[in-house]
């Protein structure tokens, strides 16, 4: 120590342990606060990348959630193979591989529901009966939702307007049913769980105004009994 810092005052020209101490708790304060910073943008980017995956799975996994014309139980989309569908429509149809028909093709109605407003069951019997708008063709099938159940047996998946039975008055009656049933049978396509009806009217005038169709000119959905 030279004679200069032993003749200086204490505090003075020498600095002080606690001022280092503090300095040091300043720069550790300012390290923790950028480190809670980062983390903090971290987990919004992460968090909102969860919420965006989370919505658009659940928005693209079922039926399209948007555009649908009701009609009875049965619900018109109109527009999903339009050039103007909704981006949850396309995503919709990417999701499932499905090529959509146009407005000029035809027009698709789904129904979840039968005519009391109960969800379509597996384990019920269900009695679709009535006429379809005028159409050149048109077809009805039934799927469950998420895939397919390996253990099931593959069997019919729906009716074509050339093939199905009628009356003579014309109309026609599917018995939608996990059992075996007589005339038109279009089996379940899984044990348990909700199903969902699709009928695909081809080259039809109505795909183009289809607010106007009436519940009477589409089939009814009649539950008749459930398993015990």
């Amino acid at each position: 120590m030279s004679a200069a810092d032993r003749a200086a005052p204490l505090g003075v020209g020498r600095p002080r342990a606690n001022d280092t101490a503090t300095r040091f708790a300043g720069a550790v304060g300012r390290a923790i606060r950028r480190a809670s910073t980062v983390s903090l943008i971290l987990y919004t980017l992460a968090l909102g990348a969860g919420i965006g995956l989370g919505t658009a799975d659940y928005a693209t996994r079922g039926g399209y959630p948007f555009g649908g014309v009701r009609v009875g139980a049965w619900t018109a989309w109109p527009r999903v193979g339009s050039v103007g569908a909704d981006p949850y429509a396309r995503a919709v149809n990417a999701r499932r591989g499905e090529i959509p028909l146009a407005v000029g093709e035809g027009m698709l109605l789904t129904a979840a529901h039968d005519d009391a407003g109960s969800d379509l069951d597996a384990t019920c019997t269900y009695i679709i009966a009535g006429i379809t708008p005028p159409a050149r063709a048109w077809t009805v099938t039934v799927a469950g939702r998420g895939p397919r159940d390996a253990a099931q047996p593959a069997l019919r998946e729906g009716f074509t307007a050339t093939e199905i039975l009628r009356e003579r008055d014309g109309r026609f009656v599917i018995t939608l049913s996990p059992e075996v049933q007589a005339g038109n049978w279009l089996p379940m396509p899984r044990a348990s769980g909700p199903v969902r009806l699709a009928l695909r009217l081809y080259d039809t005038p109505v795909a183009a105004s289809a607010g106007t169709l009436e519940a009477a000119a589409l089939p009814a959905i009649t539950r008749t009994g459930c398993a015990a």
